[in-house]
């Protein structure tokens, strides 16, 4: 807390500036992780200046905004955000702001969310599909279907900021939806046809919205993206039994991970 009041000083003595600003460059945008800020740059095209506050392979669930960060969101016309528990501190900020002129876009308020789950066989090989009660997984982008509705909720909101080029947004969009609905497709297609439905990860597993839209099974080390989560001995030992059993060609790691479970499964 002291950290977020030390940034809103900053804010604070940086407003009378940043407010001062004439918007001439066009439409502003500011998304907090990178799949916002690919569905704002396909939706926008050359018609705004995107911004995406977290880089990729930056830790989105432990981030802390930086004061150019509280900045950018004040002087934004589109502020794009997850809308879960991991970016609360973004909640914070907007909470500080006059947003009466600012269009916010809360992916979580778009979708229906799912709760969290955590699917694992025990040391004696049964199933264990635990349901965290109160916690939702926040990759909700990682279905199509969804991803399409994020799309058209941008293109919404864009269109809102700036009715004059309403027309080119919607255009956009329904373009990235037609690529977005092939991949589905081709999704739909490989599976139907796949002999094995089931995803083993030696990780943390944020598909979660993923395997429900296309009937796939799933095993994990870890309870969704938990970063302060310890995978047990005994997890280990019956992911590897299972993998023996069903033998399982593939076990998944995350990207940019130490992948050291995987490679001990």
């Amino acid at each position: 807390m002291k950290r977020f009041f030390a940034l809103m000083l900053v804010f604070l003595l940086c407003a009378p500036i940043v407010q001062g600003e004439a918007r001439a460059e066009g439409l502003r945008i500011v998304t907090t992780i990178f799949p916002e800020y690919d569905f704002a740059r396909a939706v926008a095209g050359d018609l705004a200046e995107i911004e995406m506050l977290i880089k990729p392979g930056a830790e989105s669930h432990s981030y802390e905004p930086t004061p150019m960060d509280i900045i950018a969101i004040q002087k934004c016309d589109v502020f794009i955000c997850v809308g879960g528990e991991n970016d609360t501190w973004a909640q914070k900020i907007l909470s500080g702001l006059d947003t009466s002129g600012m269009q916010i876009v809360r992916l979580m308020e778009i979708v229906e969310p799912c709760a969290s789950e955590h699917h694992h066989a025990d040391e004696e090989g049964h199933e264990d599909h635990e349901e965290h009660a109160h916690e939702y997984d926040e990759h909700v982008w990682t279905s199509p279907m969804n991803a399409m509705a994020i799309v058209s909720a941008i293109a919404e909101a864009l269109s809102q900021a700036d009715p004059a080029n309403a027309d080119a947004y919607a255009a956009n969009a329904a373009a990235y939806n037609a690529q977005i609905a092939q991949v589905d497709e081709e999704i739909r297609a490989i599976v139907s046809g796949a002999v094995r439905k089931e995803l083993v990860f030696g990780d943390r597993f944020p598909f979660l919205y993923f395997a429900n839209e296309y009937g796939l099974d799933w095993e994990s080390a870890f309870p969704g993206c938990s970063t302060d989560a310890e995978v047990s001995a005994a997890t280990v030992a019956a992911l590897i039994e299972k993998v023996k059993q069903m033998q399982t060609p593939v076990v998944f790691y995350i990207e940019l991970s130490t992948h050291r479970i995987a490679d001990t499964i």
